[in-house]
């Protein structure tokens, strides 16, 4: 299972980095701005849980 995730990824490697420059960009963007957003908003969630955690209950 691992090697044929490992042979695929290979694959999708090589195809981006035959792609023209500009086309290049705008694949790995496409990808990468989702990722990074979710990241971004799970990680404001734990530190919104976490900042509440410590702080206590509200009077």
């Amino acid at each position: 299972m691992l090697g044929e995730l490992g042979a695929w990824w290979d694959s999708v490697e090589l195809w981006v980095v035959q792609l023209w420059f500009p086309l290049q960009f705008v694949v790995v963007m496409a990808a990468v701005v989702p990722v990074c957003l979710i990241a971004a908003w799970a990680v404001d969630r734990a530190v919104d849980r976490v900042a509440a955690a410590l702080r206590g209950p509200r009077e």
